[in-house]
């Protein structure tokens, strides 16, 4: 996992400017199986409450969502 990727993904879920998977995909050049590899890390490693709003067409966190990336 790319940690650049990640943020950038957590940056467009906070704006609400992901888009569909394949407009995210494309946003950020990387397969659209790529992206929901990332969502599922996002979701089941880091805890994160993501959801696709089918309504607005974009991902969205089911409440707060504060990413912290440690170095040890």
């Amino acid at each position: 996992m790319d940690i650049r990727i990640i943020i950038r993904i957590h940056n467009c879920i906070k704006s609400s400017l992901t888009g569909t998977p394949g407009e995210l995909s494309q946003r950020l050049e990387v397969s659209e199986r790529t992206l929901y590899n990332y969502i599922s890390f996002m979701k089941n490693d880091l805890k994160a409450p993501i959801q696709f709003c089918k309504i607005k067409r974009t991902y969205e966190y089911k409440g707060e969502c504060y990413l912290k990336f440690e170095h040890k």
